[in-house]
Order: C-alpha cells, then structure tokens, then sequence
C-alpha cells in the first residue's frame, strides 16, 4: 500500500509466504563499538543505527497513506517495517535492543519521540524540556534530571510543531509562544526561539490516565474523610466555588475532581484556554478560545466565551482558569442565577484570591468602585478552596472558605476547615492534619437544606472534632 516502496521484479511467492516489503534494502554499515546494556547510555553506534533506520523508513513509504491509517494500524505497519530494515542491518546486538529501537523509531514517526517513555509514566506529574540538553522531571512531586536524547533542536522544534498542529494552532518563529494540549487534556507550553535562547522550551503538565476522584484525594492525603463530604455537600448544594493556588499546585485537578458532583441532568459549559477538563456527564459543551492567525484578527478571547455561554441556556459554567476581564463576566454569571460556577485562578490564600477578583476587574478597564466590585464578588463567590504544593512536594487543600457578606467596605470571609501542619519526618515529609475551625453552622446551610443536604451537614459539623479555643477563623479583607 505504501506508494513510495520499491516492488520485487519478481513477486510470486508460495501461499503462505510473506513477501517482503522492502526488498531493495541494503544492509546499513555499522563500524562503531557493539551496543551497550539495556538501561545504561546509548552508544554512538546505536544513534548510528537508528538514524540510518529511520532515514530508510522515510524514503520508502508513503506518508499520505501512512497519515490515512488508524493509529494502531499506522504503528504495526511501522513496526513490521523497521524489523524488515534490522533484519538486514548488522549483527550483534539483542531482541531486546531491537525490540526498543523499533519502539523508539515509532514514537519518532508516530509520536513525540523520546518524550513518549515519559509520558507513560503515571509517576511523572511534569516533564520541563529545556532545550535538547537540559531536560527534567517531577516525579512524585520532586524535580529530577531526565535523560532525554534529541538528536538536535529541529527534532525538538518539530515535536512542538506536531503537539500545536493536533489542535489546529501553529508555532514558528512567526509565532513563538503557544498553549496547547495532548489528546489526553494535558497541558503543553511552547517557546521557540528567538525568545528561548537556549533552544526549544517545551513544558507538558501531565494528566493522569486515570481520573482522581475526591476518593482518591483522600488517598493521597491531601484530603480529609471530613473534607472530602464537606466537599461533596459544596458542589452538591450548588455553591459558587473559586479554587485558589500557586503555579503547580493542582488546581485543574481539584476543579476535575469537584465537577464530578455535578447532576447528570444539568447542562454543564466549560470555557477553557486549552482543553484539560474531564468532565463525565452526558450534557457537556465544552468550549475553547482561539489565537490570532497572522494577521491578527481572528482572535477568541475567553471573555468571549463566557459571554456567550450566557445565551447557550447554561445551568452551571465552569472556567478553566480566571486572569482578566473574564473575571468581570464570570462573577455576572454566578450573580443571574447560575448557581454552582466554577473556576480557578492563581493566588496564594483567600484573602489574595479575593484581592485578585477585584485587580483583574480593575486592571480590565471597568470604571466600578471598589465597594462595588466587592459586593459583586460577595455575590456571586460563596466558597473558596485554597490548594498548595508544599516544600515535601505534594498538593493538599489547605483552606475551605466561605465568603460571608461585607461590614461596610471590607469583605468577611471565615474559615471552615484548614490543614495544620504539626511537625515533619526525618524524610522531609510534612506532618499535619485538616481540623474544622469550631463553625457551628455555615452560610450556605440555607442553599443545603434547598437540595437536601442539610441533614448530612449538621451531622458534619455535630461530629467534627474542634479545637479548644477556636474562634472561628474569620479575617476580614479591608
């Protein structure tokens, strides 16, 4: 099928027998040393080998039939070629060396290279690309060196030009910077140069195969038993919910994990940047902005988005992530009836989250007050959810916030739930626990009797165990 491969002058075979499909192959001169173990640095002559391969493989197929074939369909053609191309290489190295070239010329064809191993593995959250010789990951919420070999900065600049390509954007030094995403929702950042100096910078925030569940929050710790139900009856109840943290911090994650409460009988709308949502109910329109094409117009915006979710007949709308005049559309939403919103933006407490709200309002251009903005916040915003990642490197949800109302010109907000940290191991690993705050009765009480969750609440609260002394954790925000 593959056009470009030359035919066998002669090519009657037996029933039974396979011909091959690359019959003109000449065996590739290999004259370095013999190939290293399995797992330790590969030799010059293994570089050697697979760039001869690959070279091979490009001139004998065809890519547009190659690009026709099904994924699985378009790796077992590949494969079965390579191993035709080995077949007739030198001798002196394993099945098992083979059988990884042959993998690593696929991931090469196919997909994102010597990325593709790391991408694999369910224990790397990050994966920092900096250029072909600096290369690292976070593995178990720790920064590790990653040895990566490109075999130099155009196989790289290719790989971003593939990950942008999937979901219609392009980059080049045109246009050096793009946000896109996997077919799995994960997150990938790209700068080019003339703007990253020392190469290609490509940053891939990984999902999980699997989907975490508050269930698994728990689990991992970064959650409590009592956290995780106050949790449900929040999304339950329909609570107009921010999810605040750092850079890194698993806000996304969180906000994944908080949306699958949500009724399947409600018309869910999410407006994203990138797609990384991964919502499981059957009435999902998810939504994506768009970049400027060359000439500049054309653009999306997510301010256009969340607009327009308001004429789509919405019941909840959930934003990826708040950083502008978004913000300002977001909280009219939360404020005409579409209750249980939600979203995430970058701050480091619930005090900043709510000063954050305000700057970006103010910072958009919209001639309001600060005592208007603020009653729009106190509103539209009932519970703040503070995440962190923490010096032992993982995530805990470290603050549940309600916003209470406003004495005069200052926002009240009080505590329900915080993580306390009581000491640490000798590994570094922190030691704490998440205590309830001594609130007998919170605000939205009223909106859990509303959708039946009252019951469960009071049993919550009735039975947590407060600290002595407690005085409620309120902070007023001037």
């Amino acid at each position: 099928m593959f056009g470009k491969r030359a035919k066998a002058e002669n090519c009657a075979a037996p029933a039974g027998t396979r011909v091959s499909l690359a019959p003109h192959l000449t065996p590739i001169p290999i004259t370095s040393p013999p190939f290293p173990a399995i797992g330790t640095q590969r030799s010059e002559r293994y570089a050697e080998l697979k760039k001869s391969a690959l070279n091979t493989l490009l001139e004998n197929i065809n890519l547009t039939e190659l690009a026709a074939l099904t994924p699985a369909d378009a790796r077992s053609e590949i494969r079965d070629i390579v191993g035709e191309i080995l077949a007739l290489g030198p001798a002196g190295f394993s099945s098992a060396e083979k059988e990884e070239l042959i993998e690593e010329v696929c991931n090469d064809v196919l997909g994102l290279g010597p990325i593709e191993p790391l991408l694999a593995r369910d224990d790397i959250s990050d994966i920092m690309i900096n250029g072909i010789e600096a290369c690292y990951a976070e593995v178990n919420g720790r920064l590790v060196p990653a040895a990566l070999k490109f075999n130099d900065a155009q196989q790289l600049a290719t790989i971003c030009q593939r990950i942008a390509s999937r979901i219609g954007r392009r980059v080049d030094e045109a246009n050096p910077i793009c946000d896109a995403r996997l077919p799995d929702g994960s997150r990938v950042n790209i700068i080019l140069p003339p703007l990253a100096l020392d190469g290609p910078s490509l940053t891939i925030r990984k999902f999980k195969r699997e989907r975490l569940t508050l269930d698994a929050l728990v689990a991992l710790g970064s959650l409590s038993a009592e956290a995780k139900a106050l949790l449900e009856i929040i999304s339950g109840a329909r609570c107009n919910v921010l999810i605040s943290g750092g850079t890194g911090s698993g806000k996304t994650t969180l906000l994944n994990c908080m949306t699958g409460y949500v009724g399947e009988t409600e018309r869910v709308l999410t407006c994203e940047d990138a797609a990384e949502l991964q919502l499981q109910q059957p009435h999902v329109v998810r939504l994506e902005t768009r970049p400027a094409n060359l000439e500049g117009e054309g653009a999306i915006t997510m301010r256009d988005l969340v607009r327009n979710c308001l004429r789509m007949r919405p019941d909840r709308i959930i934003v990826g992530e708040v950083r502008g005049s978004e913000a300002f559309d977001l909280l009219q939403a939360m404020n005409t009836g579409h209750d249980g919103s939600m979203s995430t933006l970058h701050a480091n407490s619930p005090r900043e989250a709510i000063a954050r709200l305000e700057g970006m309002i103010l910072m958009a251009g919209f001639n309001l007050p600060s005592r208007a903005i603020r009653q729009m916040i106190v509103g539209a915003v009932d519970v703040i959810l503070q995440i962190a990642r923490m010096r032992d490197g993982r995530r805990r949800v470290t603050h549940i916030t309600e916003v209470v109302g406003m004495e005069g010109d200052i926002v009240i907000a009080q505590d329900l739930l915080v993580f306390e940290i009581h000491g640490e191991t000798e590994n570094g690993d922190i030691l704490g626990r998440h205590q309830f705050t001594g609130i007998s009765r919170p605000r939205f009480a009223e909106r859990a009797r509303y959708f039946g969750l009252e019951k469960r609440l009071t049993e919550l609260f009735a039975t947590a165990e407060l600290e002595d002394g407690a005085n409620g954790g309120g902070w007023h925000d001037g």
